[in-house]
């Protein structure tokens, strides 16, 4: 997208450049380019046009605002909790003045759903009195999502439980008294103190664990909305994997005709020629810039392929440990060249969209010398977990034991981290009763 943008102000500020709807004769282009980029003395662009044929020119072109890839195709108006809200006090039964009041009162919520600001200060800028602020927000805690407009996490949960049918007096002082507990498995603690069964207690607990801490999570506003469009696509097609750069951005950049057509009749040493001709210059640039970029990419994702086969065919479990010196020595570049040809790049597989850099990382090598790749161990580690007895979870330690008997010889402190990673709890508050 930062290239679009890029082409985009290239196009508004260079009119010697236009956009085609269809790329046409790719080839020739990059043939051309290649023919002059090693030459060292001033263009002759009157000369060269005459010769160029239509690898940069178009006869005509309609500038079609509604083109297939204007991005107003792919990222449309978000429906933010804000929105949602709103919608809500406007349908109630609240008079003139209180809906007023609940607007202020959504307004002053944050992104997860919290309100930010007192009661007292609500009064303050609503000039009226805290009975009322608070009888409205009763009402907007009603709202969807359920928790919305709490205070804090304890009133969130509460208004949830209440929202769910499940609030009583074992739940309501398990939010209020236990929640550490909760949050470190501490469920002998909660059990004690409600006088009730291990197993209640872990049922109270589960039911708890299963509200939303951040009830505003699932609206995204406009400015928090990311798009990923994949840079480069590689297709299985039978046994053959095809690989496609995404470049209809820059695929179809031309030099204007009209351009062209002044440039034919005008004296060389005349202003406008110069102009062109400096123009065309920088235009050249930029479509010879474009399509080295194109062709590095496309070298470092075929040699990613090649290397990380085994991937593509059997799966994450196969993902072998590559550094950028292995690609980069593959290719014939330097390092910081592959480095720059990833950066912030995703690709689209037969196994799902990746950033291209995922493929690149370190591990740890088996008994046969081969390497394995972190994220190959950390499907191991997840496979382990998802397998264990609940009631009795297997430790790090045994995790580190059972995949050495793999092969894999890897500490206690590194499938730790692992599992931290992968944002899995520890033995202990996996724990189930």
């Amino acid at each position: 997208m930062e290239l679009e943008e890029f082409i985009q102000k290239e196009l508004e500020t260079n009119p010697v450049l236009e956009l085609a709807e269809e790329p046409k004769d790719e080839k020739a282009i990059a043939e051309q380019i290649k023919k002059n980029d090693n030459k060292e003395k001033e263009i002759d662009w009157k000369e060269y046009l005459q010769f160029q044929g239509k690898s940069y020119c178009f006869d005509s072109y309609d500038n079609d605002e509604g083109a297939e890839h204007s991005f107003d195709n792919y990222v449309s108006y978000s429906y933010t909790l804000r929105d949602h809200l709103l919608f809500q006090v406007h349908l109630s039964l609240l008079r003139h003045n209180l809906k007023d009041i609940g607007e202020l009162i959504i307004e002053s919520l944050d992104e997860n759903g919290y309100l930010t600001i007192s009661v007292d200060e609500l009064a303050e800028l609503a000039k009226t009195d805290v009975n009322t602020i608070e009888k409205v927000l009763d009402i907007v805690q009603t709202f969807d999502p359920a928790g919305v407009g709490a205070r804090d996490l304890k009133e969130c949960l509460l208004i949830q439980l209440s929202f769910k049918g499940l609030l009583n007096g074992n739940t309501e002082k398990t939010v209020k008294y236990h929640l550490d507990d909760i949050a470190y498995n501490r469920i002998n603690n909660i059990s004690k103190s409600l006088g009730v069964s291990i197993e209640i207690a872990q049922d109270i607990s589960d039911i708890i664990k299963g509200l939303e801490p951040k009830p505003g999570r699932a609206f995204e506003g406009n400015n928090s909305t990311k798009y990923i469009v994949p840079d480069v696509n590689i297709d299985k097609i039978g046994e053959e994997y095809i690989i496609t750069i995404n470049d209809y951005h820059s695929s179809g950049l031309r030099i204007n005709q009209y351009y062209r057509n002044l440039l034919q009749n005008e004296e060389k040493t005349s202003q406008a020629s110069q102009f062109i001709s400096s123009r065309l210059s920088s235009a050249m640039w930029l479509i010879k810039s474009i399509e080295q970029r194109k062709t590095t990419l496309y070298n470092v994702v075929q040699a990613i392929l090649e290397y990380q086969i085994e991937f593509f065919q059997k799966g994450v479990m196969h993902l072998k440990t590559m550094t950028l010196k292995n690609i980069a020595d593959k290719i014939s570049v330097h390092e910081s060249t592959v480095s720059r040809a990833i950066n912030g790049k995703y690709v689209q597989t037969n196994r799902g969209v990746f950033e291209i850099k995922y493929f690149f990382s370190s591990g740890i090598e088996n008994q046969t010398g081969d390497g394995i790749s972190s994220e190959s161990i950390k499907k191991m580690l997840k496979n382990l977990i998802d397998k264990e007895n609940q009631k009795h979870p297997i430790s790090d330690q045994n995790i580190a034991d059972t995949l050495a008997k793999e092969g894999l010889m890897i500490s206690r402190r590194t499938v730790a981290k692992y599992r931290d990673e992968l944002g899995i709890l520890s033995s202990s508050k996996r724990k189930r009763y």
